[in-house]
Order: structure tokens, then C-alpha cells, then sequence
């Protein structure tokens, strides 16, 4: 990369109130590294503890979703693709607070289930999303499925609005996905 290409992105960045960022794949070292790191910012802002649990949990739920994703496709020959899309951001939202923006490539096969979980997620309101929450607790893990859901309610919960995701068809056979959570 070039100097003046660096102060460009350097210059986006700041406009875009990126405070953190990270593009790669992402590991549970990696994960635990950041999530320190973030916590660690957070703190040094002043920020009431509430909110700095919340920021700190949405990461750690969305890079995990992420990271398990690209596990799910471990014996695919689409693997490296997947594992090397993945992109998470932290930054002061427009208004007040900081959100957390997570993107990684998935497969078209799964782009209906995930937009159907997206869209009936965001369709709940606060005490809804308590109780999913509550009751996705109580269910047991499938040995189909990696989890019982809790991630992305969760994540939904602790938002001060409704999830942002995009899901961009690339090619015929994968899609960017992207997901913004605001507290």
C-alpha cells in the first residue's frame, strides 16, 4: 500500500467515526485480543459500564457468529474464501453511542434462512426479543445445528435500535453479509 493511499483511508476512516476495525480471519485468539482491546478503548473514554459491556458483548457475539460460520464450511472448498472475508468494525454512531458493524461472505444457499432470521428478529420488539431470548435458554442444542440461536437475539437486545443487514449478491454462488448493531 502507498503512503498517500494510507492517509486516505486513514482520512475515510475518521470521517466514518471508525474507532476500531479489523480485516481477516478471525480466530478465538483473535477474537479474545480485539474484544480486550475494545474494552480496554471503552474505558479510557469514560463510558458508563453498561455501555461498555454492551459494545463488548455485540463484538464477541458477532465475530463468534462469524467465526462459526466459516468453521460450518471448514470441509467446503469455499473455506479459505469465507474464512478470509471477514471484516469487523467499532465506531461512534451518528447520533450518540457506537455501533458495531460485523461483514463476512456467505454462501447464496444460505442467504433465505438468514435473511428470514434477520427479518423475523427485527420484527420483535423489546419484551419479544426478552422472551425469545429466554425461551432459546431453555432449548437444547441440536447436533445438526452449532447453537440454539441466542447469539443474534442477544445482539438485538442489547441494541438501542432495530439490526441493520445488507445481504449483497456478488456471484452465483456467494453474497456479502453485513450486520450493524447501534448502542
Amino acid at each position: 500500500m502507498e503512503n498517500n493511499n494510507l492517509l486516505t483511508l486513514n482520512k475515510n476512516l475518521r470521517e466514518e467515526g471508525v474507532l476500531i476495525s479489523f480485516s481477516g480471519k478471525f480466530s478465538q485468539e483473535i477474537i479474545e485480543e480485539l474484544g480486550e482491546a475494545v474494552k480496554k478503548y471503552l474505558e479510557t473514554e469514560d463510558h458508563p459500564k453498561t455501555d461498555i459491556f454492551n459494545v463488548f458483548s455485540i463484538f464477541i457475539e458477532q465475530t463468534q457468529n462469524i467465526k462459526n460460520y466459516c468453521v460450518s464450511k471448514k470441509e467446503a472448498r469455499v473455506y479459505e474464501q469465507i474464512s478470509n472475508s471477514c471484516i469487523v468494525v467499532i465506531g461512534k454512531a451518528e447520533i450518540s453511542g457506537k455501533y458495531v458493524c460485523s461483514g463476512n461472505l456467505v454462501q447464496n444457499i444460505d442467504v433465505d434462512k438468514l435473511k428470514r432470521i434477520m427479518d423475523e428478529i427485527n420484527g420483535l420488539d423489546k419484551q419479544e426479543l426478552k422472551k425469545l431470548y429466554k425461551q432459546k435458554l431453555k432449548q437444547d442444542i441440536t447436533p445438526t445445528s452449532k447453537s440454539a440461536g441466542l447469539g443474534i437475539v442477544d445482539i438485538a437486545r442489547k441494541s438501542s435500535s432495530p439490526l441493520e443487514f445488507s445481504l449483497e449478491k456478488l456471484d452465483e454462488l456467494y453474497s456479502f453479509f453485513t450486520l450493524k448493531a447501534t448502542i
